[in-house]
């Protein structure tokens, strides 16, 4: 009965404009890809309500209703719980908590009813298991945990330790080892599980990078969002400015430039927009004053462009963070003191797949970075509430350099800056260097830096693999993206980084992430 139900929605959602929305999501598959219809559908009515300026405790709760209209449930348990979690989610897509009674400032989300049916067990016995004679699993485990049963052995989560000897030791390999998708995709081990198996997230932890979320095959874990800010600040009349990251290149295919996004906002009533690879020739070119300083020195230095990076290191290394991280803002957050400072008053709002940017543009020790921070996902809903589909057009909006651009690669930072440092006559032969893409592979070279052990004096550090290209809230598939992205930055003009920059006011705002002014503000 409800398979057909199912179906039936989705018709509906997706008729007319909605066609392509569907093919589009699609070329995509993740844990949630199913949901992640259900979540743009919500965020793009709400949307909605606040262009019509009707957000108002009964539109939300006919929202809900709209959403799972009942009697029967379309895809949980029953219509009550399936009401529960859409009025959390739209919580959510109005930036607040999904719990009305939560104080948590952290960015990711648990919708608590949304969270179910993951075994509580990380360690299960399969079919495979015989009941051998031998024992072997009984024989290892030191914690009772393991008893006989009918058919196979039985653990006992209440006594299990998660050692893990069982499993090992089972001459059949009968044992496996289940662990949550999202425990799985979080490098930190930020998540943890209530007596009911209920996820929690630890924000001492957290770095807020968002890989659980798309991990939740019930769509369990979300961000906040922040469309209805951003849609006030527009009908206030306010000159709201889009800043695109160097990672939207390729995102929505070949034919998609920069200028086609530009045209898209504008289209939507901001007043403009701004390709961060601009900001990316402007980090690069301070960090190069910092790494030649740090050479001259001894000293090693990692990047500061990823936010999930700096709060890894913020949180789960603080000595490295406190000697070694750069203090040059990202690209985002120059873009936003340019802007901030030549259009006074100015909203600004960073478009690209990062979700941790949102923690970063929330933390008040950087003053003047981004205002909001959107998703591509959360950019399409805007697009839709509207009726903006985004549009071929030629590749002719260009702002920053090519090294800019390749921000959003990995090893794409440590070029520019090298670029940076030929392009001031340094002989850049004996650096040392280490690029490092996954959240295991930085906290690897992160712990060797902490020990002393590090070999190499310079860390380019990206938590997603791949680099930014590989964010949690990509569009398309990363080799999708690479094939696009290729065409159209071989479309780009040959400029030189600090050449670029020439043509800004780079001593009129600060590049530090403390925002203080001195003599190094003014580019050489």
């Amino acid at each position: 009965m409800q398979e057909p139900r199912w179906v039936f929605l989705l018709v509906i959602y997706e008729t007319g404009r909605g066609q392509r929305v569907f093919q589009e999501e699609m070329s995509m598959v993740t844990n949630d890809a199913t949901l992640v219809r259900l979540k743009h559908s919500i965020m793009e009515k709400v949307a909605g309500l606040a262009w019509d300026d009707n957000i108002n405790d009964e539109s939300l709760k006919q929202l809900s209703l709209e959403i799972s209209p009942g009697p029967v449930a379309t895809y949980r348990c029953c219509v009550y719980k399936e009401r529960e979690v859409s009025k959390q989610r739209i919580r959510l897509s109005l930036g607040l908590n999904p719990d009305p009674d939560s104080d948590s400032k952290n960015i990711v989300q648990v919708i608590r009813p949304a969270c179910e049916e993951c075994p509580l067990a990380a360690y299960t016995v399969t079919d495979n298991c015989r009941l051998c004679m031998g024992k072997a699993c009984i024989n290892s485990c030191r914690f009772g945990a393991i008893s006989i049963g009918d058919h196979r052995t039985r653990i006992d989560p209440s006594k299990c330790k998660e050692c893990g000897m069982c499993a090992n030791a089972c001459p059949y390999g009968a044992i496996a080892h289940l662990v949550r998708p999202c425990k799985r995709a979080c490098p930190v081990g930020a998540l943890q599980y209530d007596e009911f198996g209920i996820c929690n997230i630890d924000e001492s932890k957290c770095i807020q990078c968002g890989h659980c979320i798309h991990a939740c095959p019930f769509g369990a874990i979300g961000s906040k969002t922040y469309l209805t800010e951003i849609i006030r600040h527009i009908k206030a009349g306010d000159e709201v400015i889009a800043m695109v990251a160097p990672a939207t290149e390729g995102q929505f295919g070949p034919d998609i430039t920069m200028l086609s996004i530009k045209n898209a906002f504008k289209e939507m009533g901001f007043a403009d927009m701004v390709e961060v690879g601009l900001g990316g020739d402007m980090t690069a070119a301070y960090e190069s004053l910092e790494w030649t300083e740090a050479a001259h020195e001894g000293r090693k230095m990692t990047t500061s462009c990823c936010p999930a990076f700096i709060n890894m290191q913020r949180q789960h290394f603080p000595k490295v963070f406190q000697e070694n991280v750069s203090s040059i803002v990202s690209p985002m957050c120059a873009i936003s003191r340019y802007l901030k400072k030549t259009h006074p008053g100015c909203i600004t709002v960073f478009l690209g797949p990062c979700i941790a940017k949102k923690s970063e543009a929330a933390d008040e020790t950087i003053p003047d970075n981004a205002d909001y921070v959107i998703t591509y996902g959360e950019f399409r809903a805007l697009m839709r509430s509207k009726g903006v589909e985004v549009k071929p057009a030629d590749n002719s909006y260009q702002e920053s350099s090519v090294w800019g651009k390749r921000f959003a690669t990995s090893g794409g930072v440590a070029k520019a800056v090298l670029e940076c440092m030929q392009e001031r006559g340094e002989d850049t032969s004996g650096i040392k260097l280490v690029q490092v893409a996954g959240g295991d592979a930085c906290k690897k070279t992160l712990t060797l830096l902490k020990a002393g052990r590090l070999p190499e004096d310079f860390v380019e550090g990206m938590i997603c693999e791949g680099g930014c290209v590989g964010g949690p809230s990509r569009h398309r598939t990363e080799m999708e993206i690479k094939r696009a992205r290729e065409g159209l930055i071989k479309q780009a003009d040959g400029r030189k980084v600090l050449a670029n920059l020439k043509d800004y006011p780079m001593d009129q705002f600060s590049m530090y992430r403390d925002g203080h002014m001195d003599e190094t503000c003014i580019l050489q």
